[in-house]
């Protein structure tokens, strides 16, 4: 069962780190929509493009559409980072809703933007491995033990 602890630990960090920098990547997204600056939130998402092939006159509809995923962005990664705390403490409610959350954020993101090389590997593609061992990790304790109780 100390294993499992350790595990779940580490699965809780990883969770803290990816809820982290997805609030912050949703606090720069919106700020850029904000301050009229469309243009730099779709930079920040779409870093593996030259920024000049990005840069131009974005209609307001795109602006909106950009600053829905900066707020999406925002509260999965406070769900996620939430999460975590329960997490640690072996809440299985918390493991399955921090999966189903970031997790699926996630995969949208390696479908469209990691497959579709608009992104750098980091920290995008890190942050969508680190998503995916927070998954592996408190999954493997949660069925190894759901028998136990």
């Amino acid at each position: 069962m100390k294993n499992f602890s350790a595990l779940l630990k580490i699965s809780s960090v990883l969770w803290i780190i990816w809820g982290l920098v997805h609030i912050l990547a949703g606090v720069m997204t919106m700020k850029g929509v904000l301050t009229n600056d469309i243009t730099a939130s779709v930079v920040g998402i779409a870093d593996g493009i030259d920024p000049q092939s990005l840069d131009m006159d974005y209609p307001k509809a795109v602006g909106a559409i950009i600053g829905q995923h900066g707020f999406n962005l925002f509260w999965i990664g406070i769900v996620t980072f939430i999460c975590a705390f329960y997490i640690w403490k072996g809440n299985t409610h918390a493991i399955f809703l921090a999966a189903i959350t970031g997790g699926l954020a996630d995969l949208g993101y390696f479908l469209f933007i990691d497959l579709g090389g608009y992104n750098k590997f980091m920290p995008g593609t890190v942050m969508t491995i680190v998503s995916s061992l927070a998954i592996i990790t408190s999954f493997y304790v949660y069925f190894k033990t759901k028998n136990l109780d």
